[in-house]
């Protein structure tokens, strides 16, 4: 494994978090947990503090440590799925308790983490160097209305169906 991986911040609620994320996806579990100590500021002392987690085989660390820092859009997690029904299994999974859907395959779950969850053929139809001007225009059309992905749509955009 590499020494880069992402260290998530969350006020109070990063065990709920991990255990959440680690429920949806495969080859996922949660590997530590720290306590906080009796002078951590802002952290009741002995609350769960730090947790170490890996997801889908990614090393991730969250933190509980307050209000002072507050995740946002300009980070989030793209799951890049297969076909119709996995891009439907993981949306309604990181939907679940209270996330928001919010355009072009993007939706915040319930503690506040931004996820894409985009068909891997987009970038193909999309981004490719072998990619159809016009049916990459088309597709990102068609995207710019969804929330959810329909890829069925996307493809027939991108064909010019």
């Amino acid at each position: 494994m590499g020494i880069i991986q992402p260290h998530l911040w969350y006020h109070d609620n990063a065990v709920e978090a991990a255990e959440f994320y680690v429920s949806i996806f495969p080859n996922s579990k949660i590997t530590n947990v720290v306590h906080a100590p009796a002078d951590m500021p802002g952290v009741k002392a002995g609350d769960p503090f730090v947790v170490e987690f890996v997801l889908d085989g990614m090393p991730v660390t969250a933190i509980a440590a307050g209000d002072s820092l507050t995740l946002n859009a300009a980070f989030s997690f793209l799951v890049d799925v297969e076909d119709q029904e996995t891009l439907d299994r993981y949306w309604d999974a990181l939907l679940a308790g209270g996330g928001e859907e919010v355009a072009c395959g993007w939706l915040t779950d319930r503690f506040g983490l931004s996820w894409q969850v985009v068909p891997r053929q987009l970038a193909t139809w999309t981004m490719s160097p072998d990619a159809d001007p016009a049916g990459a225009a088309r597709a990102t059309q068609v995207m710019l209305t969804q929330k959810k992905l329909d890829i069925a749509a996307l493809e027939a955009a991108y064909r010019g169906e």
